[in-house]
């Protein structure tokens, strides 16, 4: 039976929702996955396969703005009492962003590192907080450290048509650089942990980049007291969210003539990469730091070699309970959190444990769509349409047939994808200062991505790329670093196992485009720096 909106103020609400634009009215929320943590000794970093597929079949524009599955690193919490909001981790993961310029419908992946309170943020090397160099709030915050892989500004490209394969990747802290006791000249330690991106993609294993440890101590400066409670001198805390952060998918909401309130979502796919289900997570891993690192310091001391993987006793997967939750909801832009609306996620979705350490949705036949024929893209459709209805905790949205709903003429009619060309303006970096000084040893060079961009690189000796010579390094600590990472380049080949493998599914690949080799001479100790993104 339908029952009509019983609450004024939330029909009132869906009626200026309707004056105004589509853009004006979204779905949202976040989906859990909880997981059962280690101790605090394993905080070492961590490793996870996560699903990478296109979340909507076109990109409805810069407003769309979603993470698929990932999660929030954060130091351990010091003994001490401190006061204020402390707000400092690593994030990022695969994605689209309102300040994605080439965007297509596969995800793309960020690294995604904040100071203190977002004051900056890293999402790789060259790309952080906004994108003017005269306040570079970030974009010097993470360092190339792979020769065979080129980071382009606008994030980290998967192969077009990614559908559901395992994208694999974690953060280990790796003793690149001695601890400082002083902090850009201030009596301030700064801790010697360079959290270093690991991936294990089809084409590419291995580390990519690392976050400076000047990255995140540097607003100790400013703060004495905070010195030594970040992440470039304290242990990772296991006990990490896990979840799916939507911040925008685009709706359009409707009133029939007796005020019942009728809502369409862009269509929204989830991958068919499991019998009847979406898997979803895999092997969420969390390590001791003797994982990677008292192997690498030794190497570095003059000992024997480190293979670069991972040790697996000292890591220890986290158990997937079985059960989550959702706070999908649909709305306008204005509407008052109180008066805001949730999905029925538990009508077409039920959270399951595909194994001990395997999070995914087994989907409701009635209500989720499956691919109708083999040639189409492996993906769950879920529900369109969706009515306002009395539920026992207040208003929801249950799902509802598209032939159901009386009054469909806005809603057939609504539009999810832009209406008027996209031009993004190009990414550049500057032309002098620490990109010139000592600059360049070799290019430009191109290469065209699957997202119909073309990104400019250069090659730089390691120690002379302008992340480095913003990471309060002196010469000397840079010639350190230098030695270490040719080591690296020798050993730490793109083709050998580092994470864990995982024990189901198939790998998702990196664009092809970004696996470049380098310049004879340049094997060891050079790496690509890109200096522009844009269309040709």
């Amino acid at each position: 039976m339908h029952r009509s909106c019983t609450s004024l103020a939330i029909c009132a609400s869906i009626a200026v929702a309707l004056a105004a634009p589509a853009s004006g009215q979204l779905m949202h929320g976040y989906l859990g996955v909880p997981n059962e943590a280690p101790s605090a000794e394993y905080g070492g970093g961590f490793s996870m396969y996560v699903a990478a597929w296109p979340l909507l079949e076109e990109w409805p524009g810069n407003r769309f703005q979603t993470g698929l599955f990932g999660t929030w690193m954060f130091a351990q919490k010091p003994e001490r009492e401190l006061e204020g909001k402390l707000y400092s981790d690593i994030e990022g993961g695969l994605g689209w962003w309102r300040d994605t310029r080439f965007a297509t419908a596969t995800p793309k992946f960020i690294m995604g590192g904040v100071t203190l309170n977002f004051a900056t943020w890293a999402n790789g090397p060259g790309a952080g907080k906004g994108r003017d160099w005269d306040e570079p709030r970030g974009k010097y915050g993470v360092a190339q450290l792979s020769p065979w892989v080129i980071w382009p500004p606008d994030g980290l490209n998967l192969a077009q048509g990614t559908c559901g394969e395992l994208f694999g990747y974690g953060y280990l802290p790796l003793p690149l650089t001695e601890p400082k006791a002083t902090t850009a000249g201030h009596p301030v330690p700064t801790g010697d942990q360079s959290w270093t991106l690991f991936l294990n993609t089809a084409n590419f294993k291995g580390p990519v980049a690392f976050f400076t440890p000047y990255f995140f101590s540097q607003h100790t400066i400013d703060r004495p007291d905070l010195a030594g409670i970040f992440l470039d001198a304290m242990p990772s805390d296991p006990g990490r969210a896990l979840q799916m952060e939507t911040q925008y998918i685009p709706a359009t909401l409707e009133l029939d003539r007796r005020e019942r309130a009728y809502a369409r979502s862009a269509p929204t796919r989830f991958p068919l990469n499991g019998d009847d289900a979406s898997v979803l997570v895999h092997r969420i891993t969390s390590y001791k730091r003797l994982a990677l690192w008292d192997a690498v310091e030794t190497w570095f001391d003059g000992g024997e070699p480190a293979s670069g993987a991972i040790a697996p006793e000292a890591g220890r997967l986290h158990t997937i309970p079985g059960h989550g939750w959702s706070t999908w909801k649909i709305h306008a832009d204005d509407t008052p959190n109180e008066e805001q609306r949730t999905i029925a996620w538990s009508s077409f979705a039920e959270p399951v444990a595909l194994d001990d350490h395997t999070f995914g949705y087994r989907w409701s036949q009635e209500w989720v769509a499956r691919p109708k024929q083999q040639k189409d893209a492996p993906l769950f459709t879920l529900p369109e349409f969706f009515e306002l209805e009395d539920g026992d905790g207040g208003p929801i949205w249950n799902p509802v047939r598209r032939n159901a709903v009386p009054v469909r003429r806005d809603l057939e009619r609504a539009s999810f994808v832009p209406t008027e060309a996209h031009d993004p303006a190009p990414y550049t970096t500057p032309e002098d200062g620490c990109w010139s000084e000592p600059g360049p040893v070799a290019g430009p060079f191109e290469a065209e991505l699957g997202d119909g961009s073309v990104v400019t690189y250069h090659w730089y000796r390691f120690a002379d790329q302008p992340a480095l010579l913003n990471a309060d390094l002196s010469d000397e600590e840079r010639e350190q670093l230098q030695d270490r990472v040719e080591l690296l380049h020798r050993a730490w080949t793109r083709d050998r196992e580092y994470l864990p493998p995982p024990d189901l599914g198939e790998l998702a690949s990196l664009d092809p485009a970004l696996i470049v080799e380098p310049p004879k001479g340049l094997e060891v100790g050079y790496v690509p720096i890109v200096t522009r993104q844009g269309r040709r």
